[in-house]
């Protein structure tokens, strides 16, 4: 069990009060993530930033959703993959690929695939790309942009699993439909 506080506006620290505000605002509710990362204003406010430039990157609205979901499932993040679930539905990303996301299938798409795919390269590799992985994503359709914006979705990412990992944030009641859990892997 968990010892990370719950905070609400009212018990905030003075500096992630605003944030907090304007979560409930967008929002209409104030996410338990918020409410754990409230005890760091500094955290708070770094994964709003991150999440407001990854938003401003050149991967369309689907691709971000496969960048987020994609990692969510890597770091096996129990309140992350709900709520990004939830979020990839409200912005239109079709069933099929939410699914497969979750169930670590490849995608249909092969644009779609090779972003997963690189992504999770990023991810297990810790940055460290083989050139080929590189030119067959760039082969893909994708520019070298599109690599450094995966970054940023990443250390968004990363600030957010691990926060949940570590505070075993609850899942909030709007993303309980969407619970989830990682696959047990089974022997061959």
């Amino acid at each position: 069990m968990s010892t990370f506080p719950l905070h609400s506006i009212e018990t905030a620290p003075d500096a992630a009060k605003s944030l907090l505000q304007k979560a409930v605002k967008d929002y209409g509710m104030l996410p338990g993530l918020y409410q754990v990362m409230a005890s760091s204003p500094e955290l708070l406010e770094s994964y709003f930033k991150l999440h407001e430039l990854f938003e401003r990157s050149a991967l369309s609205v689907t691709e971000r959703n496969v960048v987020w979901l994609a990692i969510n499932v890597e770091h096996s993040c129990h309140y992350c993959v709900p709520a990004h679930t939830a979020i990839a539905i409200m912005q239109g990303v079709d069933d099929t690929t939410i699914s497969a996301l979750r169930e670590e299938r490849p995608l249909a798409d092969p644009r779609l695939e090779a972003l997963r795919k690189f992504t999770l390269i990023l991810v297990r590799e810790r940055g460290n790309a083989p050139q080929k992985d590189v030119d067959d994503f760039l082969a893909a359709g994708f520019e070298h942009r599109a690599i450094l914006d995966i970054l940023v979705g990443l250390a968004q990412k990363v600030l957010s699993n691990y926060t949940n990992h570590l505070a075993e944030t609850p899942i909030d009641k709007p993303f309980l439909p969407h619970a989830w859990e990682k696959a047990e892997v089974t022997a061959a």
